[in-house]
């Protein structure tokens, strides 16, 4: 991620691993806590306001969309390494190729018919 760049979970307070409902949850409590025409009007309301109002916004209309969130994510994370890069060992199981030649013969319950 550049230097520049907001973090925008952070904006939101939610972690990187939250949800899409999170997220909106999250957008929607700041919205308000933020929107001049809901704010408390014995607070003073100055021009950092909008600029945090406009952050919440950007944030939200980047995390809502998963595409867009997935190409922040990999901004977020950098260029990857070869020492990041880790090596997981896969085991895989496949049937015995020869098939028995007459294979078991099976019983299920009895059904009485009338």
């Amino acid at each position: 991620m550049s230097g520049s760049e907001p973090d925008l979970y952070a904006v939101l307070d939610v972690s990187d691993s939250a949800g899409q409902a999170a997220i909106t949850a999250a957008f929607r409590r700041k919205l308000r806590a933020h929107h001049p025409d809901l704010r408390n009007p014995a607070l003073p309301y100055g021009p950092g306001e909008d600029e945090e109002l406009r952050r919440i916004v950007e944030a939200y209309s980047v995390l809502r969309d998963p595409d867009r969130r997935a190409e922040y994510d990999r901004r977020r994370a950098g260029p990857v390494t070869r020492s990041a890069a880790r090596s997981v060992r896969v085991t895989v199981h496949r049937p015995d190729p020869t098939p028995a030649a007459d294979p078991p013969i099976r019983a299920g319950p009895v059904r009485r018919h009338r």
